[in-house]
């Protein structure tokens, strides 16, 4: 296995994209590289590569200005305003539609962030996708899609025991990690005995 090199304005853009590197170790990075920290972990990963490979940096990102969220009082017939999110507010109103079963899934983000609809369209919607497979996360997202399947992998093993295996896998290198890498659907799975 290789060492996991620090990040430097000499690594080159090749080591830098084989490792995995945390939103908290990319954004003083890019500030001492005097890009622009902010934004989304795919996209700054993009700009730091860039930087080190001697290419031109890929235009930043520019958060859409935030449209007004959902205040009660909250009825069926209220329109979602686009970038709606799952606040406690729309959470009490939809465990008193739906009832105590109700979660914000993959389904309900979704639909809430495209907005255009009622808060009715958004019961009726969470009725019809409840219990289907939800939609397929973001490929930046390897944490979530190696937790899944970890816990999928591994019914009985505990959180603790699903980390301890989250950070082996990171600390390999990408073309160690195969076929896991984050530029991969797959994930490589590490097993981990579980006692009982």
């Amino acid at each position: 296995m290789s060492d996991r090199p620090c990040l430097q304005e000499t690594l080159d853009e090749p080591e830098f994209n084989r490792w995995y590197w945390t939103m908290a170790e990319l954004q003083p990075f890019a500030r001492r590289l005097g890009i622009r920290p902010a934004g989304p972990k795919a996209e700054l990963s993009e700009r730091i590569a860039a930087k080190l490979g001697g290419r031109p940096l890929p235009p930043d990102f520019k958060p859409r200005p935030a449209d007004p969220q959902l205040t009660p009082p909250l009825t069926r017939s209220r329109s979602v305003p686009q970038g709606q999110c799952s606040t406690e507010a729309l959470r009490t109103f939809f465990e008193a539609e739906i009832g105590p079963t109700f979660t914000f899934n993959g389904h309900m983000r979704s639909f809430l962030l495209a907005g255009g609809a009622t808060l009715g369209d958004a019961v009726d919607h969470w009725h019809r996708t409840v219990g289907t497979p939800l939609p397929k996360q973001s490929e930046s997202l390897e944490f979530n899609r190696f937790t899944e399947a970890w816990h999928a992998a591994n019914p009985r093993g505990t959180p603790a025991q699903c980390r301890d295996a989250w950070a082996a896998h990171r600390a390999l290198p990408a073309d160690e990690r195969s076929p896991g890498s984050r530029r991969s659907n797959r994930i490589t799975v590490w097993a981990h005995p579980v006692m009982g």
